[in-house]
């Protein structure tokens, strides 16, 4: 009852405004009540902490969802649906109207008038990367150096050297890939006490095989705990 019901009353308010915390802990009460003494007005004990009660199944909870998180997981999955559903007519207004910052989300939104629903989801776009990855196909929208998408980390992030020297870092994959190896242009020549960064630079790339015809795409990372972005941003 209180997952199908005492949830289900917020859930779309939830889905696009972040909920103040008060009302948060009021929805938590109200849920407390309801859990531990059902409709009775006769108050009882309870007797497990709310935070363990709200913990999932596999870790000794019975799977109430955490409010906070659950506000966070209907929040996300709008920028699953920006990212993945292409043809959506909400999706092209979105675009026209705050622009794209790079070749999947828009712009930050700093205008201090007007509705607050897409700036409060955009500004989950950080939390909302850590949990996905890229999948390489034609290469033409992948970021090479600032996407998530051969290793646990970026490339910027695994080897900042050598993205300072770098001539492309605003390459995309298919920019890089020449079909038979990567054409990386850097400022000028390795030192001999910076060439083992280069040998685990191509350890790294030697991963991917080559480029396909299919459009880059974002996939959930289940690497990563969390929200699970295709399945169900609200397991947690």
């Amino acid at each position: 009852m209180v997952n199908s019901v005492l949830d289900a009353i917020p859930a779309y308010m939830m889905s696009v405004f972040p909920a103040p915390d008060k009302v948060k802990q009021r929805i938590d009460a109200l849920r407390r009540n309801f859990f531990w003494q059902g409709n009775e007005d006769k108050k009882k004990f309870h007797l497990v902490k709310w935070e363990e009660v709200i913990k999932n199944k596999k870790e000794g909870g019975l799977g109430i969802r955490n409010m906070k998180k659950q506000n966070k997981s209907l929040m996300l999955k709008w920028l699953w649906k920006f990212m993945t559903r292409k043809n959506m007519l909400w999706r092209e207004v979105i675009r026209a109207k705050y622009e794209m910052e790079n070749r999947w989300m828009t712009k930050m939104v700093t205008t201090p008038y007007g509705c607050g629903i897409w700036r409060s989801i955009r500004n989950l776009w950080h939390l909302f990367l850590s949990r996905i990855r890229f999948q390489v196909g034609n290469g033409m929208k992948v970021s090479f150096w600032e996407d998530r998408w051969i290793a646990q980390r970026t490339l910027k992030q695994l080897f900042p050297d050598l993205y300072t020297l770098s001539l492309q870092q605003n390459a995309t994959v298919a920019e890089m890939w020449t079909g038979q190896g990567w054409n990386l242009h850097l400022r000028r020549n390795l030192n001999d006490w910076e060439m083992g960064n280069k040998v685990a630079f191509h350890d790294t790339m030697a991963q991917f095989s080559n480029l396909t015809r299919e459009e880059d795409s974002c996939v959930e990372d289940w690497q990563q705990r969390g929200f699970q972005c295709q399945v169900s941003l609200q397991r947690s």
